[in-house]
């Protein structure tokens, strides 16, 4: 997330609301996808992965049984709610454009935090702690929500369910994208929840700002980082978001230096 983003109320005061607004279980069949890509391109046996912006460790929580695992986020309410799901991962706090940990890893992956990179420059930031925290040949996965290519303004609308308990709370949620300047990497997303919580109903915003690049410019990003990358598709949630999944492979010094990146 960039600067100040991670004050967003979905990832503070209303993170404990992350499991009802989106159920681990809703990223079963996703998971798959994403095992799919690692294990087409990882050797045999149970490799270490990265997770960068892993948020409440939804995704993550499908794919610990095949993977020794890693996790980073920069909001503590998250991670915290991550650490319950996935306790026998390790969890750090920072941000993903900085953060360094001392050791490599097979795979990085940043599932959709990612679209909180507002730039290039982010994304760079981005592209480059994967890179560091990557073996040559190593597997980076990325899956921002939207990309420019198919972009178009929508209401979203996401159901939520209660938890497990009867009287847990219940949230519904109504997302308005939209992009005022087709010339600019932005796009806003204002999120009205509505949350029966204790008996009381209440009506609450949030406003995203996210980043929304084309293809072209994610695949020339990933090059210049030193992957090769290529575009694969995920079966998102049937309203046009979560359709483009990133996998880059990173190449060798040797292979860097013969194709002349850095």
């Amino acid at each position: 997330m960039t600067p100040g983003q991670h004050n967003l109320r979905l990832y503070n005061e209303f993170a404990h609301l992350w499991p009802v607004i989106s159920p681990p279980e809703d990223y079963a069949e996703e998971a798959e996808h994403w095992r799919a890509a690692l294990s087409d391109r990882l050797a045999p046996g149970r490799q270490r992965i990265l997770e960068l912006g892993c948020g409440g460790g939804h995704l993550l929580s499908h794919l610990t049984g095949d993977f020794e695992a890693e996790a980073v986020d920069i909001s503590p309410q998250m991670l915290e709610l991550s650490r319950k799901l996935n306790p026998g991962v390790v969890h750090h706090l920072g941000d993903m454009r900085t953060v360094r940990l001392p050791e490599k890893f097979d795979a990085v992956l940043a599932h959709d935090a990612i679209s909180y990179m507002l730039t290039e420059e982010d994304l760079r930031a981005v592209f480059a702690t994967a890179r560091a925290h990557l073996r040559p040949g190593g597997v980076f996965l990325a899956a921002p929500d939207l990309v420019r290519d198919t972009f178009r303004p929508r209401v979203l609308q996401w159901p939520g369910r209660p938890q497990s308990s009867p009287d847990g709370p219940t949230v519904t949620v109504e997302e308005s994208i939209m992009s005022p300047d087709p010339a600019d990497t932005v796009m806003e997303s204002l999120f009205v929840y509505t949350i029966v919580e204790n008996g009381v109903t209440r009506i609450e915003e949030d406003l995203h700002l996210s980043g929304l690049f084309p293809i072209a410019t994610w695949l020339r990003l990933l090059e210049e980082a030193g992957f090769d990358p290529e575009v694969m598709p995920l079966p998102g949630d049937g309203d046009g978001c979560g359709e483009t999944l990133f996998r880059a492979v990173l190449r060798s010094q040797h292979s860097e230096r013969m194709s002349g990146s850095g």
